[in-house]
């Protein structure tokens, strides 16, 4: 098994053909704005019914900045839905480590669950504030250490879908050769 292949893509990652698509989650797994608003949107009310039973039992405090879990995936044409919060640079979470944390727990999830392809948001580039060249250096680099990190973990794709021309060529130059 080689390196992982690792793609820059335009588009809505609701619709992204994958095994696992990650939700830029908050901590209360019920929705929100932005990325995971349209992932609950999308996904329907069996999303939500998951994620309530999550913190009815496993999650009661909610899930942790950095943390990943997975639920089934509603309407959407992925098998699962992967779960992480990302840190609010407008809180005070501006460690870049645990930012990369938001790139490597749902990898872990995504190896444990068989997920051989996963797409990723932007996480924490939104609303939560940080700069989206930030977030592409750091989930790049992240996911190469932890690629590396993990010999054999079946995880052959992952894919960042972006929204916006801007995020895709702030993951681009980021990740072209002459960057790395």
């Amino acid at each position: 098994m080689g390196p992982v292949e690792i793609q820059t893509v335009l588009g809505d990652i609701t619709s992204a053909h994958v095994d696992a698509i990650v939700n830029a989650a908050n901590s209360t797994l019920l929705g929100g704005g932005g990325v995971d608003g349209a992932i609950h949107a999308a996904a329907g009310p069996a999303l939500l019914a998951e994620c309530r039973e999550l913190r009815r039992t496993v999650l009661p405090a909610g899930l942790p900045v950095g943390d990943a879990v997975a639920t089934g995936p509603g309407r959407l044409p992925c098998r699962w839905v992967i779960h992480t919060v990302g840190p609010n640079r407008h809180a005070g979470q501006t460690d870049r480590a645990l930012l990369a944390r938001c790139f490597t727990s749902p990898l872990d999830v995504a190896a444990k669950i068989g997920a051989a392809n996963v797409a990723f948001p932007a996480v924490s580039a939104g609303v939560y504030g940080w700069d989206v060249h930030e977030v592409a250096r750091v989930a790049l680099a992240a996911t190469r250490a932890w690629d590396g990190a993990h010999p054999g973990h079946g995880v052959d794709v992952v894919q960042f879908v972006l929204f916006s021309a801007g995020a895709l060529a702030a993951f681009q130059d980021t990740a072209s050769p002459r960057s790395a």
